[in-house]
């Protein structure tokens, strides 16, 4: 039982109950049925009773005054109760399983329960609950709508058709990016590809269907101008920067094609180079705070899994010096971050399995379910937390730390190479101040990897035998600046909105996006640079106000 069970998460729930009499269906909000419900209206999961919250510490359950029509309760009719209880409950998934302490003889009871049916919340005491974080309350508005704009099977919104849409609604440079990356997953095509018109390479790619627009078309290469083909639904992604006091410093809003707006979404976040060095290593090691993939793979996990039915943005929020937050609406739909982590189980169900599958044929994502996997291992190398993830009120939220929070967690890593992601995970939690099972604190006490007793426990500084020792320091340089196409487009798209723009105006649009390692001299003829280049290929000029202007 405390292999299968060893701590509680968003599908598994502890609960005391010495007496089941008054507590299988009894006050609201507290009781079995509230609980059943509330787990069921996450992902499903298991309820363990009489077992203590925290410790496991096994105390029973007595279930031996609880009565249905007047017959002593068995395993059996208290599932067959709950069924009745609990609105909309699915019989299928739905059993109890008892186990009997061999010592002491006490009772416990797992109640395994199924996740609801599509877009039907499961009701106990005439309300819908849920869990958020370790607490359980009434069903909140959004996670009601999350789950009664559920997916349908054999529904799949991303592979619609759309009739009036055409291929010059597609952005020509979005297909010959998708185009590279498709021959970078087929190099030894690469001949064939090319000789295949745009409509043909599409369908190859699963991103039209039989020459036929899609919405996923739209969304991966469609023109900005085009994004009224899938209203009501809405594609972009708001990406906000905050400062040390969560203060707004810069936002901007990505919108479609979403092909081109992960590649750009990597020069708008302000990264570091990261160096550390290890005894024992004649040069120090750098790496930026965040490589490629740790900036793609969460980004192209919310544009593949966002419920485009809740008319909702992508939101990324960057924490100067600090984290990344990626947040997109629609709930997880892999049983559990653990399992999909710690047993590199792969997702069975995706919510646009058309876009999916289009996205997996241009390089944005991976269907193995190893992304996911990845981000801990690329959090790992750097000796940074393990990612966090919270899927309350049918939201994805990932968050990413980009430094180091306990240079303790970066010693224990550095010295032992060779600890299993699980384990790492629970180290994670310490550093954090995030409750662990009392076998795991016994574990890592006997390992020399913790001090203090319970509730304070926290890394050893002094672990015995440490043979390298690691120096971390983080240099604060911007990522490199974007390319000057980049900047004439800018330059372009402030003309057409305001007509006229004076030096000053493009300096204030351009320069604090430029690279960090440049002097303000440098950026400032960086910008004259870029007015001199849109001049010269005639598409701007100055007046007589000697404001820039288009020709």
């Amino acid at each position: 039982m405390l292999l299968n069970y060893p701590r509680e998460n968003e599908k598994c729930e502890w609960k005391e109950y010495h007496n089941l009499k008054n507590m299988f269906s009894g006050s609201e909000g507290k009781d079995v049925v509230s609980y059943v419900s509330a787990i069921s209206n996450m992902h499903g999961g298991h309820l363990v009773i009489g077992v203590e919250d925290q410790t496991l510490s096994v105390v029973g359950t007595d279930y031996s005054g609880l009565t249905f029509n007047g017959q002593p309760a068995t395993k059996e009719s208290a599932a067959f109760k709950l069924t009745e209880h609990c609105t909309n409950l699915s019989s299928e998934g739905l059993n109890i399983e008892e186990f009997i302490a061999e010592d002491s003889k006490k009772k416990v009871w797992i109640i395994h329960i199924p996740k609801h049916f599509p877009r039907r919340p499961v009701i106990a005491h005439k309300k819908a609950w849920q869990r958020i974080k370790d607490s359980l309350v009434p069903m909140t508005k959004e996670r009601m709508e999350a789950i009664l704009s559920e997916p349908i099977a054999g529904k799949d919104w991303s592979a619609e058709i759309i009739p009036d849409a055409t291929l010059q609604d597609l952005d020509p440079k979005a297909i010959r990016l998708a185009r590279d990356k498709y021959k970078e997953l087929h190099p030894r095509r690469t001949e064939e590809i090319d000789s295949w018109d745009d409509m043909t390479f599409l369908n190859k790619a699963h991103i039209t269907r039989q020459g036929k627009i899609t919405n996923t078309a739209i969304i991966l290469v469609g023109r900005e101008e085009a994004s009224h083909f899938i209203s009501p639904a809405v594609c972009q992604i708001r990406w906000q920067l905050k400062d040390g006091s969560d203060e707004n410093k810069d936002f901007r809003i990505l919108s479609i094609p979403m092909i081109q707006a992960v590649e750009d979404f990597q020069h708008l976040v302000r990264n570091a180079n990261y160096t550390f060095t290890i005894s024992g290593n004649m040069f120090p090691e750098t790496m930026q705070r965040y490589d490629v993939f740790t900036l793609r793979e969460p980004l192209c996990n919310c544009i593949a899994h966002q419920d485009y039915g809740r008319k909702t943005r992508i939101e990324v929020i960057e924490h100067e010096d600090e984290s990344l937050l990626f947040r997109n609406y629609g709930e997880f739909l892999p049983s559990s971050v653990e399992d999909v982590v710690e047993h590199n189980f792969p997702e069975s169900e995706y919510r646009n399995p058309f876009l999916v599958e289009a996205m997996r044929n241009v390089k944005m994502v991976e269907t193995e379910g190893g992304g996911i996997r990845k981000l801990y291992i690329q959090q790992r190398n750097r000796f940074f937390p393990m990612p966090e993830y919270d899927l309350s009120d049918g939201k994805v939220v990932c968050k990413i730390q980009g430094n180091v929070l306990d240079e303790n967690f970066a010693k224990i890593l550095v010295n032992n190479p060779d600890l299993k992601l699980s384990e790492i995970i629970m180290l994670d939690k310490v550093q954090k101040h995030q409750p662990i099972t009392d076998d795991t604190i016994t574990m890592f006490r006997k390992k020399g990897y913790i001090e203090g007793r319970k509730p304070n426990i926290y890394l050893s500084a002094k672990i015995a035998g440490y043979s390298r020792q690691i120096g971390l320091k983080t240099t604060y340089v911007k990522n490199r600046s974007f390319d000057d196409d980049y900047f004439m487009d800018m330059i372009l798209e402030y003309l057409k909105k305001f007509k006229q723009a004076s030096r000053h105006d493009i300096d204030l649009l351009i320069i604090d996006k430029l690279s960090a390692v440049l002097s303000d001299k440098q950026k400032k003829s960086k910008v004259g640079n870029i007015l001199t280049k849109l001049r010269k290929q005639g598409k701007i000029q100055s007046n007589a106000e000697k404001k820039w202007v288009l020709c």
